[in-house]
């Protein structure tokens, strides 16, 4: 908890409605989510995953239309391909973890491997790319991106699709076609 409390610490620093902060409050829901698949069982253990998946796919979707292209202009192509290869990864990962029992060993295992790659991921984009972002556009700028970001998220899928994760081009193209599958999906889940 002591990340997320950090994450949520810094976060409330920064103006609010500004890309970053936003980004870090999710971060630190990340966080929390991940712990709580670890630590609990049965239907908790799904409606947590299930939470942490959809923020996944929305938080990665969002970040991939809106602050992965500025990141390149100030982090460098470097960084920001970098961070898309780890988000298109974590995608696959995803979903295979959407597949499996969620109580077994196997899913306990792979799962651990997982939320340590998305923390790490996340440390990455904290260190390297929030500071490039937040120091190479302007408050206004910032507070549009994060206008931009809260946009992308309700047309965002709610579920991985490795095949676009990692490039902002194909999340453009299928994203809010994807989301409306996953949308409804999740609506004919939900009244089962």
């Amino acid at each position: 908890m002591g990340e997320a409390q950090a994450d949520r610490e810094q976060a409330a620093r920064l103006p609010d409605g500004d890309v970053v902060a936003i980004l870090l409050e999710q971060h630190a829901r990340i966080r929390e989510l991940c712990t709580e698949v670890r630590n609990t069982r049965g239907s908790a253990k799904r409606q947590a995953f299930d939470d942490l998946r959809a923020l996944l796919a929305v938080h990665e979707t969002a970040e991939e239309m809106i602050v992965r292209p500025v990141a390149e202009d100030t982090a460098g192509k470097q960084e920001a391909d970098a961070r898309n290869r780890e988000e298109k990864e974590a995608n696959h990962v995803l979903a295979e973890l959407e597949r499996m029992d969620l109580d077994s060993a196997e899913f306990d295992a792979e799962f651990a491997e997982f939320a340590q790659s998305v923390v790490e991921h996340a440390e990455h984009e904290e260190r390297e790319e929030f500071p490039a972002v937040r120091s190479g556009r302007t408050g206004e700028q910032l507070q549009t991106m994060g206008k931009r970001l809260r946009a992308a998220e309700k047309m965002a899928p709610t579920r991985p699709h490795p095949a676009v994760a990692g490039s902002p081009k194909a999340q453009w193209a299928v994203g809010p076609f994807t989301s409306m599958l996953d949308r409804a999906r999740d609506a004919i889940k939900s009244s089962a």
